[in-house]
């Protein structure tokens, strides 16, 4: 699939370096077509998964001569069908996420990228991807689709797409949670400012629904750094909130807290089985992505 209109998170140069890359379901999902990925209906396909006692009808094919040889007893054998996947890619776009230092883009924005390119690799590999966008609730859901129109009209919405204010993650990952009812891949971009405790228990939620999920933790390379000497006046980009600092005098505790912050999120995604990517955005998102989906189709 080519994007027949020019969009601006669509960029040639980031497709063509992922453009001999996949993003393979790690877990079991339910799908309806031919694909790449494991499925729990039973066909005739490529992995074996089990016998079964032959019944007329059967494809005398299938019948597992072995097995007949040792019981004296007829069986199919059964495989894995191969499927697709239904990808939900969930996109904060809160206050917190339009934050830029120095940086050419915002959060916001490089999610937005990332969202573009995991969404064409979803339709490439046939598979549905939907998107929805939330601060401190829904702001548009996209049900997973696999057309070209689908793919359109979702780079459509990212072009038109402004940040919210307060962020209401917690409460918006329990309600998607319980939405889906069908087991899929969950894609999550986000910059976790909220109360940890609630995220982590909402992750939890989608794992306990079966659902496979990836964390994009998106920072600006700033909030890492904290590259400020002078006396500064920062803004809550959700409250409008002000507070005069001396980065002299905070750096130190600050750097700790973002430090057991990052070091939180990662341990609980650990412990959850939840795929946790950290980035900022002066890593080219194309590079990184390629990069992670390089180690992960490596494990």
């Amino acid at each position: 699939m080519s994007p027949q209109i020019a969009y601006r998170y669509v960029e040639p140069s980031a497709l063509a370096r992922v453009k001999n890359l996949q993003l393979v379901a790690r877990g079991v999902v339910e799908g309806f077509i031919s694909g790449l990925h494991a499925s729990p209906y039973k066909g005739f396909s490529v992995e074996f998964a089990e016998h079964r006692e032959y019944v007329p009808g059967d494809d005398p094919r299938h019948l597992d001569y072995r097995m007949f040889a040792r019981t004296e007893r007829l069986y199919v054998k059964q495989y894995e069908e191969e499927t697709n996947m239904r990808v939900q890619i969930l996109l904060d776009a809160s206050g917190s996420m339009n934050y830029r230092h120095d940086a050419q883009i915002t959060k916001l924005e490089y999610g937005c990228y990332l969202t573009a390119i995991l969404s064409y690799m979803m339709v490439r590999q046939q598979d549905s991807v939907g998107l929805t966008v939330f601060d401190e609730d829904i702001r548009l859901d996209m049900p997973a689709r696999s057309s070209p129109q689908h793919f359109n009209e979702m780079m459509y919405q990212l072009e038109n797409l402004t940040p919210g204010k307060k962020t209401g993650l917690a409460e918006v990952l329990h309600k998607l949670a319980n939405r889906f009812k069908r087991r899929c891949l969950i894609i999550l971009i986000s910059d976790l400012y909220d109360d940890e405790d609630k995220v982590i228990r909402a992750l939890h939620h989608f794992r306990h629904r079966k659902h496979e999920v990836i964390l994009f933790h998106v920072f600006d390379k700033a909030e890492i750094d904290f590259p400020f000497d002078d006396l500064v006046l920062f803004q809550d980009l959700e409250t409008d909130e002000r507070l005069q600092v001396d980065p002299l005098y905070v750096r130190e505790e600050y750097q700790k807290l973002l430090a057991e912050f990052i070091s939180r999120y990662r341990q609980a995604c650990l412990e959850s089985a939840v795929e946790y990517v950290m980035t900022d955005t002066s890593i080219p998102y194309d590079f990184m992505l390629s990069r992670y989906l390089t180690k992960r189709n490596q494990l």
